[in-house]
């Protein structure tokens, strides 16, 4: 079962990347310098948001991975769709790599963490 709430967190995050990056990337190619703004403001709210998240049980590692993940994806799929960037086959498979971790860290459950280490202890003896 998948942890809804850390992986909320994380959109909620890959949301600001989404607001922020962009603009950012759009200042690089000819924006008015005014709209930096924005990015300060929002990741000016991050730390709130990333307390929030902590206190209501999250862990710093997961918590930032999670964020990390989102991010990267939400931002690539930005780049890919808005402004035209090509990724090869191979960074591709990342991209799908990233979608397999996303999932892995915030699924919650013993069974298949079980599952693992109890085939981890056959294997290695």
């Amino acid at each position: 079962m998948l942890n809804v709430r850390t992986l909320l967190y994380g959109l909620l995050f890959g949301l600001l990347d989404a607001t922020s990056l962009p603009i950012v990337k759009g200042i690089s190619t000819g924006w008015k310098y005014g709209w930096i703004i924005v990015p300060i403001v929002l990741y000016g709210l991050s730390p709130l948001i990333f307390l929030s998240a902590l206190k209501g049980g999250e862990t710093l590692t997961i918590m930032n991975l999670v964020w990390d993940l989102t991010s990267d994806v939400v931002i690539t799929i930005i780049g890919l769709f808005l402004f035209a960037e090509k990724l090869s086959p191979v960074k591709l498979l990342g991209v799908a790599f990233s979608f397999i971790s996303l999932f892995l860290m915030t699924y919650e459950g013993n069974g298949w963490n079980s599952f693992l280490a109890e085939n981890f202890k056959k294997l290695t003896g």
